[in-house]
């Protein structure tokens, strides 16, 4: 699994959340009426700093990651996390990882 964040999007994170650098945000699958890439679920969010993370990236000062018993939910994906100025708000983007382990 592989996770980039734009510099844009880590910008909304720490406006839209009150964040510093330093600061941790986990991305961990919910329950949802809406859709993500599992019916009934989709990424929700929280401050909060790893127990036991398996993946992780760090933009703008901001640590952004999910922790093992969460990995389920990308199995064979990979997600960006881009800003979209228009609406003032992110977008998580779920691209399909070939057999060799590449986005396609």
């Amino acid at each position: 699994m592989d996770m980039t964040i734009s510099p844009e999007a880590a910008g909304w994170f720490k406006k839209e959340l009150n964040l510093q650098a330093g600061d941790y945000i986990r991305l961990f699958p919910r329950y949802s009426s809406g859709g993500g890439l599992h019916p009934g679920f989709s990424l929700g969010i929280a401050t909060e700093p790893p127990a036991r993370p398996a993946v992780e990236t760090v933009q703008g000062g901001l640590v952004f990651y999910m922790e093992e018993q969460d990995l389920w939910y990308m199995e064979g994906y990979s997600l960006s996390i881009v800003y979209i100025a228009g609406e003032d708000d992110i977008e998580y983007v779920y691209q399909p990882l070939s057999v060799a382990g590449q986005a396609e």
